[in-house]
């Protein structure tokens, strides 16, 4: 499959300490429609450190029920222990999606080499599509580009969540990406940047907000109507800041809820719901077309 465009890293809904499946079930049938790539559940904007075994493979279950096979499926996939991660992704495999995302191994800090082995042990066990996530504010540690280089010679090594927050290593990268590979943003204010820089698209937790708007831009760059998407990316540019001012994916959920998309804005601990203050910055940047056309 071609990895491009806007995919979403898609929050997981709770009410009264449970998965909220109502709202999740709405969530999936409102972005079917907006023209994203694909989904993919179970990354850090679906708090999936807080996930029981149990409720992974329920929550695998509903996803594939509610998609009915509108949209393309990565499943996170990811630790710092690489015999569960591959016994994981082994796991995935049952169920009819297309790949995993895989954060680079955290806390314990390995070098190079070390990351290097973690994804090809991954990648020779399992026939699942992977794109691996390099996130070294989270993790601890850099992927460094000669290493994705090396990873992407494994065939099913597909792409690159890239938040490596070094603007210096993503140019390079995007000026030398390894072919049949894709670069595709985690760093949501650099989603325009990237794109004109040949990048294949982004998978960005603000796209739960103004969707169209990202897809939109995404098809005019590919279409080279350039300045037409700068127009559209000064839009949304006001609110992406204001979605990481409190951990994500709290502000995320609070919009969602507003919007009247979740039930509640819940999340599960160590993480809270956003402040007082944020709640009014952000409600004087979300737009009343958002509001009124998913509350219609």
């Amino acid at each position: 499959m071609s990895l491009n465009g806007v995919w979403l890293p898609i929050i997981t809904p709770f009410k009264e300490g449970e998965i909220d499946y109502k709202s999740y079930e709405k969530m999936i049938n409102h972005y079917a429609d907006t023209g994203i790539s694909g989904l993919i559940p179970f990354g850090t904007t679906g708090e999936i450190p807080t996930l029981t075994e149990y409720e992974f493979e329920e929550m695998m279950d509903k996803t594939i029920e509610f998609n009915r096979g509108r949209l393309p499926i990565f499943a996170g996939v990811g630790g710092n222990c690489t015999a569960n991660v591959v016994k994981r992704a082994k796991l995935a495999e049952k169920y009819k999606i297309e790949g995993i995302l895989s954060v680079c191994p955290y806390y314990n800090k390995p070098n190079q080499n070390g990351i290097y082995s973690h994804f090809k042990n991954i990648a020779e066990e399992t026939a699942l599509d992977i794109i691996i996530y390099n996130i070294p504010y989270r993790t601890g540690v850099n992927i460094t580009n000669d290493t994705i280089h090396k990873l992407a010679e494994f065939k099913n090594i597909v792409g690159l969540k890239d938040s490596c927050g070094d603007i210096k290593q993503t140019m390079n990268l995007l000026l030398n990406t390894p072919k049949n590979f894709s670069v595709l943003t985690g760093e949501d204010l650099l989603f325009y940047l990237t794109l004109t820089l040949g990048g294949a698209g982004g998978i960005m937790a603000s796209a739960h907000i103004n969707t169209e708007k990202f897809v939109k831009i995404y098809k005019d760059i590919k279409e080279n109507h350039v300045n037409e998407a700068l127009e559209t990316w000064k839009e949304l540019y006001p609110l992406i800041p204001l979605l990481f001012e409190e951990p994500n994916p709290a502000p995320i959920k609070y919009c969602l809820n507003t919007l009247g998309l979740i039930d509640s804005p819940e999340l599960r601990l160590p993480l809270t719901e956003i402040s007082e203050e944020l709640k009014v910055k952000i409600d004087k940047v979300l737009t009343i077309k958002e509001k009124a056309k998913i509350a219609g």
